[in-house]
């Protein structure tokens, strides 16, 4: 077992034994972040076949679990001043919305890419997005969003981040089903993410500005 057989796992969609193969790795000795670098690899070419076509959404949803199996073995590995410096971002499915398949794959491919998200979960109503956002310092808020009644929901966060004194200081990001870039503009959102690579691409854009 080596880190390239680490990589070929989550390419592999090998959900099974990829807990295993990482503490294999740390019990080895070899430095997390070393580890942690062979996943994002494979995380890289899942998203790859997966704007080629050679992947489809439940590819992408089991490469998501299998690098969150990989990651619960992992993270309290990660302890240095490196890991306590990762950025960190909000997700959230708005409230009124049990859907969260786009928003977790989009949380597990930020993890792969070195940004800590504060996973606020389900039916999230905009007070708690605002307490997150006070307590954390995130400059991003991704908001999930797949029933077209709950659009409006984006509004609501946005207002109430602005109302807060918040919203000059953080980026509001969303995507699902029923939203467009001009949808999200006149929701108030600052950027509108097509699906979750297009999302980590996009949230990496928006913590450089």
């Amino acid at each position: 077992m080596n880190l390239k057989d680490i990589t070929n796992m989550i390419i592999e969609l090998d959900v099974d034994n990829i807990a295993s193969a990482v503490q294999n790795q740390l019990d080895a000795c070899v430095d997390p972040f070393t580890v942690l670098e062979a996943l994002t690899k494979g995380m890289d070419e899942v998203g790859r076949r997966y704007e080629t076509n050679e992947y489809f959404l439940a590819e992408l949803v089991l490469a998501g679990e299998t690098m969150k199996e990989a990651f619960a073995i992992l993270k309290p590995h990660l302890t240095t001043s490196n890991a306590d410096a990762r950025t960190q971002i909000i997700a959230a499915t708005v409230r009124g919305d049990n859907h969260d398949i786009g928003k977790n794959i989009l949380s597990t491919m930020l993890l792969s890419a070195g940004i800590d998200v504060i996973d606020l979960g389900m039916d999230c109503p905009a007070d708690k997005i605002v307490q997150a956002v006070k307590g954390s310092g995130a400059k991003v808020v991704a908001l999930s969003c797949l029933l077209t009644m709950t659009m409006r929901e984006i509004s609501t966060v946005d207002k109430a981040l602005r109302d807060a004194g918040l919203r000059d200081d953080v980026k509001l990001i969303v995507g699902g089903a029923p939203l467009n870039m001009a949808i999200a503009k006149e929701l108030g959102a600052d950027d509108y993410g097509a699906d979750a690579i297009d999302g980590v691409r996009r949230i990496k854009a928006l913590l450089e500005v």
